[in-house]
């Protein structure tokens, strides 16, 4: 990053910072705190270990620094700033869910961020339908990046540990369930988990009758510990063991022609079934939420990565959260710009081309642009 680019963004997150008063997250006094600063060479280092005693001990802070990046920790601490983990006395930490459209799907920005929308939303109905957290106890968070974290801050959950978290995240990503105990119990109007492992294994089956017959006995055969004998059976017996699923009726569990396949078809990590069973899950990253001393960004801070606001949402307000207008904070004036990359961008309700030249574009525009790396300030500033 130029030394013009670094005092443009500089400049412009110390101004939202002078206007933006910094909310911080409830008991203060009990988290831990991490900053990465601005630099020109690239080098990321977070500045950690790091406790505070009041919101304006915080708004000083950043005032002073304009950190490019605001962390706090999910974890409560008794003594937050003691340099070492084990030093601070971990005392509980809220649950927290992170949705990172990397993980989910590949594409233009905006469909990034449509695409992780949907699975946040899915979360929530997850979270409140199925597990029972109360909406009151749920914030939903746009990382100003690539996703949205959700926190859970019902004091129920706040001591417990990686593994009783990682039941949770098992639960909503779908892993560890036993094909045995959803088909070989009737079901005529299922309900959470097993309505969607139903569902995915229908339209798989369903998927595997309409393919020619060598290729569902290769599909088949594919499997670990699957012949040509083994698939044949499985593939005439298939029509059958579908429409028992598809009406509730339980599967006979002592089957030996259906379940040593099924067997094999539900525990392959990759493949057809697989991918559908994925599309019923709701994908968060899993080490985060298993994580009781992780560092979150901090609500309201501005992301040093796309210059947008990390924005604050009560669940019902997601639907309609479009973060391309609403999480961006700074305007349309013209700032000119060395771009390094063609690409299309959407912002504030346009569409902006880009071409590897010097462009003038909203500032807005420019802080995203800077931020990724993509250009860098003309001239001299």
């Amino acid at each position: 990053m130029k030394a013009a680019t670094l005092e443009f963004l500089v400049q412009r997150f110390s101004a939202y910072y002078r206007e933006e008063v910094i909310i911080p997250p409830s008991s203060l006094s009990q988290r831990e705190w991490g900053f990465i600063m601005f630099n020109t060479s690239g080098e990321t280092r977070m500045r950690r270990h790091i406790g505070f005693g009041s919101s304006q001990e915080v708004g000083e802070y950043v005032q002073s620094f304009t950190p490019a990046h605001i962390y706090y920790s999910s974890a409560y601490y008794e003594t937050p700033g003691a340099p070492t983990m084990d030093a601070k006395q971990w005392k509980g930490a809220d649950l927290i869910f992170d949705l990172d459209a990397d993980h989910i799907v590949r594409g233009t920005y905006d469909i990034m961020l449509t695409r992780v929308r949907e699975e946040t939303i899915k979360l929530l109905a997850m979270l409140t339908d199925e597990l029972g957290f109360s909406e009151d106890l749920i914030e939903v968070v746009f990382s100003g990046g690539r996703g949205y974290h959700i926190h859970v801050k019902d004091p129920a959950v706040r001591g417990w540990g990686s593994a009783e978290r990682r039941e949770v995240i098992d639960y909503v990503c779908g892993i560890g369930i036993d094909p045995g105990h959803v088909l070989t119990v009737r079901s005529p109007s299922p309900r959470g988990w097993r309505r969607r492992y139903i569902a995915a294994m229908s339209e798989y089956l369903s998927w595997l009758q309409g393919l020619p017959t060598e290729e569902a006995m290769a599909e088949i055969e594919r499997l670990d510990g699957v012949g040509e004998i083994a698939a044949e059976r499985f593939l005439a017996a298939a029509p059958d063991m579908l429409e028992k699923i598809r009406e509730g009726i339980p599967v006979n569990p002592n089957d030996r022609v259906i379940w040593p396949v099924i067997r094999s078809l539900t525990s392959a990590p990759d493949g057809a079934f697989a991918t559908r069973l994925k599309q019923e899950a709701a994908l968060a990253d899993e080490p985060v939420t298993t994580d009781i001393k992780r560092l979150i960004r901090l609500p309201a801070s501005l992301h040093g990565g796309s210059g947008f606001r990390v924005t604050p949402l009560v669940p019902g307000e997601l639907a309609d959260f479009d973060p391309l207008v609403d999480a961006v904070v700074f305007g349309e004036k013209g700032v000119m710009v060395d771009c390094s990359v063609k690409s299309s961008m959407k912002l504030l309700g346009n569409t902006y081309t880009l071409e590897k030249s010097t462009l003038t574009v909203p500032e807005a525009l420019a802080v995203f642009l800077c931020c990724r790396g993509m250009a860098e300030i003309s001239g001299g500033g």
